[in-house]
This record gives structure tokens, C-alpha cells and sequence, in this order.
């Protein structure tokens, strides 16, 4: 979310449900800020089938700028809303493990193999609302890239959550793309599949659908895919019985 207001709105949002007993763990990434890095240090941002590739140079930057300038920014600006924020990456206490993946020539990109959600569990049971960085480690001192949607989803899967809601930049899924208003508010994993099979859901969308699929078949009772630059998106969601985005359960 590069727009400093609608970010700052999130999380202000975010840290408001925090006092209202909902207890939030926010997952990130931050690739419009890992290409600005790289530009500024000549390095080139290169991408194969989606993936960016991501030699040791990169990695470098990837892992300075999710674990520690992004990451700190959001702890800060939960803390400027009046919450309480720890920020972390994933590295930390091996809470993702991952396994790099067997693509060619994409360097450290990495898969999720598991989640050790205890020091989440530790930080929410505290009062803190954890703020997890997608670096993780392959369990014998090496950095990966992992992608952060699909992080989010196995961090709500070990944790049991409730929810996981992924906030994008576009409305949700929809019939057609070219019209926000044929967006589906809530579509079962079978209808998923149809639609993908169907070529109505692809792209960039095809991740985060099967994201949420993985992520109820592990026990999340629902997921939700919503637009991050519409103003209070997040309490829209989760407080109103209409909700906003497209809601994916299991029946």
C-alpha cells in the first residue's frame, strides 16, 4: 500500500479493532519498497513467471527493507494510532520455515513448509498486536522470499484464527474484471474452482483464491479478499452484517 493516508487509515482501523477484543496479527510484504531499494542501489528488479528473482544481492535488500524499514514503519505507525506493536520477521524463533523452491533461477524464493506460531501466540496472549515480516528461514541459517499472502495464510492456519483477510487493490473477485460492480461477495471453494476452470478468475487473483482455499482446508472457518484503498475497508468487513470484498468458505 504505497498511499501514506489509506496506510495510515488501515492501521489505524486495525488497531482500533484491537481494543474491542479482537485480537489482529498483521502479515506483510513490500515490493513497491524492495524495487525502490534496489533502484537506488543499481540494482536491477527482475521478475520470471510472476516470481521475483532473488540472487543474494537482492536478498539482501529484501530482507533490510521488509524486516526492518517497512516492518518498523507499521509497528510505528500502530503505536502512533495508541496501540501496542512488536515487529518481527518470520526468521525469528523459526516462526516460518521454508524450503527454496525447485524453479530455476529465481535464487532464495522459498516455499512455506511450516509455522511455529508460538512467540505469535505469546505476543497476542500479551496484548500485543504482532507484525510479522514474510523473510523466512530455510531452518539452517539461510534467507527466503516468501510470498505474503501465502505466508499470511499458513501463520492463520497454525494459529486457528477466526479469519484471514487479505487486502488487495482491487474490489475482490469479480465476474468481470472491467466491472466492479459484478463482484461476488461470497463464493464456496467448489464455485472457486468452477471459476478457474472457467478462466473468470486468473492472474494475479488465482494465488490469492487458492491461498484461501489452503487456508480452509487447514480450519479457518472463513477468508475474505478485500480492497485496501477503499476508506475502512477492514471494519466494513468484519463489523457490518453486508460486508465488503468477496468471502470465501468452505460449503
Amino acid at each position: 500500500m504505497k498511499d501514506p493516508s489509506l496506510k495510515a487509515g488501515v492501521i489505524s482501523d486495525l488497531t482500533l479493532l484491537s481494543t474491542v477484543g479482537i485480537r489482529p496479527v498483521l502479515v506483510h510484504g513490500g515490493g513497491p519498497e524492495i524495487n525502490t531499494w534496489l533502484g537506488k542501489l543499481g540494482i536491477e528488479a527482475v521478475f520470471k513467471n510472476g516470481l521475483r528473482v532473488t540472487d543474494a544481492e537482492t536478498m539482501d535488500v529484501v530482507e533490510m527493507v521488509l524486516g526492518a524499514r517497512v516492518n518498523k514503519s507499521l509497528v510505528n505507525l500502530i503505536q502512533q494510532a495508541g496501540g501496542q506493536a512488536v515487529g518481527l520477521c518470520g526468521k525469528d524463533n523459526d516462526t516460518i520455515l521454508a524450503r527454496q523452491m525447485v524453479e530455476k533461477d529465481i535464487g532464495f524464493v522459498g516455499e512455506v513448509t511450516s509455522v511455529n506460531a508460538s512467540l505469535i501466540e505469546s505476543l497476542v496472549a500479551a496484548g500485543y498486536i504482532p507484525v510479522v515480516a514474510t523473510v523466512a528461514s530455510d531452518g539452517k541459517g539461510q534467507a527466503l522470499n516468501v510470498n505474503a499472502d501465502t505466508a499470511a495464510g499458513e501463520i492463520a492456519a497454525a494459529l486457528r484464527a477466526e479469519k484471514l483477510i487479505l487486502m488487495t487493490d482491487v474490489p475482490g473477485v469479480l465476474h468481470d474484471k472491467d466491472d466492479v460492480e459484478s463482484i461476488y461477495a461470497e463464493l464456496s471453494i467448489r464455485k472457486c474452482n468452477e471459476l478457474v476452470e472457467a478462466g473468470v478468475i486468473a492472474g494475479g487473483m488465482i494465488p490469492k483464491v487458492d491461498c484461501c482455499i489452503r487456508c480452509l482446508s487447514q480450519g479457518v472457518a472463513a477468508t475474505h479478499i478485500i480492497d485496501g484503498r477503499q476508506p475502512h475497508s477492514l471494519l466494513m468487513e468484519l463489523l457490518t452484517d453486508e460486508g465488503v470484498g468477496s468471502m470465501i468458505v468452505g460449503s
